[in-house]
């Protein structure tokens, strides 16, 4: 397991072991939506790592990381937990719908894709980016959703994300002044709350379903969302084909809409 712009849509990678071994792997499948990919080996009777719970992970934990930063092999730092559930938007990834492990271990380049351990050498994360210029900002896929992501990629050689097709803001009291104080938008904002649907792309789920520009998300499933990260999780949770109940403000008047998420379009697509 390890990061896919590590392999990089590569379809073979040389995988080299401490003991000074080399072997030619096979990527199976590769996730740029996670950054998750698997390469397998053509080997036997390899010593596993032992996979923890990141479910259990608390921020003041030890944590360790390993790995070969700036072709430095088998460097290990130690650190701490700092934070948990950071969206990848926090440090410019807000393409991966993912929630991240925050450490203060030193990851550098070389680092991506090797293990997070907590005090017991167990594998909690899988170490994936780092905020350039910080110092003690690192952030590691959580290794409960990267070894399901890991599943699908052995099972099936891809993952399908949901997807509904609509671009969204965070609604704040500034957007909401800006808004009604615009005589160039048809939109008069009154709730405080919630995400503003501010693109619809054309024949995506939400664009069947009816959502417009302009509405505001309140709740999916009922449950009241305010973050773009919010409803990106709730649709990820979803799955593909299952539908989602949408409650949206529309001219001050509130509406019911279903919505079937459809399989994230790939870049050819």
């Amino acid at each position: 397991m390890t990061n896919a712009h590590v392999v990089n849509n590569a379809d073979t990678v040389t995988v080299s072991f401490s003991d000074g071994r080399s072997f030619e792997g096979k990527v199976l499948g590769e996730d740029p939506v996670t950054d998750i990919a698997v390469v397998q080996l053509p080997i036997e009777n390899l010593q596993p790592v032992e996979f923890g719970d990141s479910a259990q992970v608390r921020p003041g934990q030890w944590a360790i990381a390993i790995g070969n930063p700036l072709g430095l092999q088998e460097t290990v730092t130690v650190g701490v937990i700092s934070g948990l559930d950071r969206p990848g938007s926090a440090f410019g990834a807000s393409d991966k719908r993912i929630d991240f492990i925050q450490t203060d271990a030193a990851i550098n380049p070389g680092n991506s894709g090797g293990p997070l351990l907590n005090a017991r050498g167990q594998v909690i994360g899988v170490n994936t980016a780092i905020i350039g210029g910080a110092q003690g900002l690192g952030f590691a896929i959580p290794i409960d959703s990267a070894r399901r992501i890991a599943q699908e990629l052995i099972t099936n050689g891809r993952v399908e994300h949901p997807y509904l097709g609509i671009q969204m803001i965070s609604l704040t009291p500034e957007i909401r002044q800006q808004l009604n104080a615009n005589p160039n938008v048809d939109i008069n904002v009154e709730v405080e709350q919630g995400i503003l649907i501010a693109a619809v792309a054309r024949n995506s789920p939400a664009a069947e379903a009816g959502l417009r520009p302009g509405d505001i998300i309140q709740t999916i499933n009922n449950q009241a969302v305010t973050t773009s990260e919010a409803v990106q999780r709730l649709v990820e949770e979803s799955g593909v084909g299952n539908p989602l109940l949408i409650t949206v403000q529309r001219n001050n008047r509130t509406q019911e809409l279903s919505v079937r998420p459809e399989p994230l379009p790939t870049p050819d697509q």
